[in-house]
């Protein structure tokens, strides 16, 4: 007649070591949610930047043309003081000079015009990035917020389940032997939450090391805790497990 019982302790164990899975996989997506958090708040202000960026653009050209404007004020003056001494004098070699004057300040200032409308073209190129910038500056905000709003909500229902669980845990652990509750505890810390293992196939499920056919039979037996020889996990056997090949 085939051994199939299980002992009472194992099934603790197995019920405990579900929990302490849970509560890992709880901590691990709670760790995760500040980075994704950062993640979803740099998107919005790498568009903000953006933006920041193309509206400082701007400013610089308006800037620019503000001086070249300057300029060109500055020449008109230049040329209408020119002018007026040009037209006081009455000798005919500083009459020439000014004209020269003139002529060479009005070619300045022609050249600062030209420059202003290269500049006020650029200006509403540049106004038109800053509305293209603007409404994806929002738009990442909108979708920051959103995603952070999400995440914290979710990290409150991860809070929550943890406390649950981990109350739960509490109860089961108080459940078990202590001393037995210890050496468990001691695996968990030293094998990660892969503690309590079958033997299907006729090996560990911890390691996956062949098993010998009398820990195999132990195991079956179901009459005390059989560890692995060589990693030391708690080695189990259930009715649907095959143990064909250690046999």
């Amino acid at each position: 007649m085939p051994f199939h019982c299980m002992l009472e302790v194992i099934e603790k164990l197995l019920v405990l070591q579900d929990r302490d899975r849970r509560l890992s996989r709880l901590r691990m997506e709670l760790e995760r949610i500040p980075a994704e958090r950062r993640e979803a708040q740099a998107m919005a202000d790498a568009a903000k930047a953006a933006l920041e960026q193309a509206r400082l653009h701007v400013k610089t050209l308006e800037t620019e043309r503000k001086r070249l404007e300057l300029e060109v004020e500055a020449k008109n003056e230049l040329i209408q003081r020119y002018a007026t001494q040009q037209f006081q004098t009455r000798k005919n070699e500083e009459f020439r000079a000014l004209g020269h004057e003139i002529e060479l300040n009005k070619k300045l200032k022609f050249d600062l015009e030209n420059q202003i409308l290269d500049i006020m073209e650029k200006i509403e190129a540049a106004q038109k990035q800053v509305e293209t910038a603007n409404k994806a500056a929002a738009e990442a905000k909108k979708m920051a917020d959103d995603r952070i709003a999400q995440l914290n909500q979710r990290e409150a229902n991860l809070k929550k389940d943890l406390d649950a669980v981990s109350a739960d845990r509490a109860g089961l652990a108080a459940g078990v032997d202590a001393a037995i509750l210890h050496r468990y505890e001691r695996l968990l810390k030293a094998r990660g939450d892969n503690v309590i293992v079958g033997i299907d196939h006729g090996v560990c499920g911890g390691c996956h090391m062949r098993i010998s056919r009398q820990t195999v039979v132990d195991c079956r037996a179901a009459k005390e805790i059989v560890t692995c020889l060589n990693c030391g996990r708690i080695l189990y056997y259930s009715p649907e497990m095959d143990v064909s090949v250690a046999d």
